[in-house]
């Protein structure tokens, strides 16, 4: 079987929407959590416009918010298909927001989600292969590589990292803890 392959353009999706009252958190801000929601959305429709199939999310790397988002503010995603694997695909996403009365715009975010195509069934399905068309796309599949590399990394650590005994660490005083039993 001929292996289909897709552009990245073909995976582009866009969207904005309108930051309200409602989408805040307690300090006034708009909260991190209804912006991850939206990131989970617009990974699930880059996903599934270039695989042609229903995704799901496997894993969410780095997000880190930069800057905070305030009401008011014109949020736009904007997300691509970054790397394909078997039935992996990273969907990288950026997060802007815009004072619509200054024009002023802001980088707000930028993450990376796992999307795992499925078929009708609910089994892993292949997805499309790459085609990569200028230097940034292939920057960020080569960010893609080095960030699939450090979390192979980070599991076999975790298989072999040893810290010692608690009492190792309480006696090297470098942590804010303290173990208490008896309650």
């Amino acid at each position: 079987m001929d292996t289909e392959y897709k552009t990245v353009d073909s995976s582009k999706i866009t969207i904005s929407e309108l930051m309200l009252p409602s989408h805040t958190n307690f300090s006034g801000k708009i909260h991190g959590g209804y912006i991850l929601s939206l990131m989970d959305q617009i990974a699930f429709a880059c996903g599934s416009k270039f695989s042609g199939n229903y995704c799901v999310t496997a894993s969410v790397d780095t997000v880190n918010f930069l800057k905070p988002i305030e009401v008011g503010e014109l949020v736009t995603m904007k997300a691509s298909v970054n790397y394909v694997g078997n039935s992996s695909m990273v969907v990288g996403i950026r997060v802007e927001a815009e004072n619509i009365q200054t024009g002023v715009i802001k980088h707000c975010n930028s993450s990376y989600f796992t999307m795992v195509a499925k078929d009708k069934a609910g089994m892993n399905v292949a997805v499309p292969g790459l085609i990569l068309t200028t230097l940034k796309e292939v920057s960020r599949f080569q960010n893609a590589l080095r960030q699939i590399a450090l979390k192979k990394e980070k599991e076999y650590q975790k298989t072999i990292a040893s810290f010692g005994s608690i009492e190792t660490i309480l006696k090297a005083n470098n942590y804010k803890v303290k173990v208490d039993f008896e309650k």
